[in-house]
């Protein structure tokens, strides 16, 4: 779980996220993430895990844009439930998130990550 703290916090700090991040989404649920020595980092998590991942990493909360959803919808106060329904009110495992993920391949491997069946 720490590699997965530490790639949100690259994340964060590298700017990746605005153009990708339904793509974050769809590798940090859906889909097995290794090292490149093989070590497996995450074989997914869930979305209840995903959220406190986000709110612990101080992701910014705008992101929801990219995921056609409005801030102001989701509860200000609390900010694992406003990831929580966020993540439930988008379909992570679809076309869109799945094609994100894949333009997210090269910068993974950047990062020493591999991740399963993104084609």
């Amino acid at each position: 779980m720490e590699a997965i703290r530490s790639l949100l916090s690259h994340v964060r700090t590298t700017g990746i996220a605005p153009g990708h991040f339904p793509g974050l989404l769809h590798v940090l649920i859906g889909r097995t993430i290794t090292q490149m020595n093989g070590e497996v980092v995450s074989r997914g998590v869930t979305w209840r895990e995903c959220a406190a991942l986000l709110k612990n990493a101080r992701i910014d909360p705008d992101l929801v844009r990219s995921l056609g959803q409005d801030p102001a919808d989701l509860p200000p106060r609390d900010r694992e439930k406003y990831w929580y329904i966020a993540l439930t009110r988008f379909p992570v495992g679809g076309e869109a998130a799945r094609s994100s993920a894949v333009a997210m391949g090269p910068w993974l491997s950047k990062a020493g990550l591999l991740v399963s069946d993104l084609g």
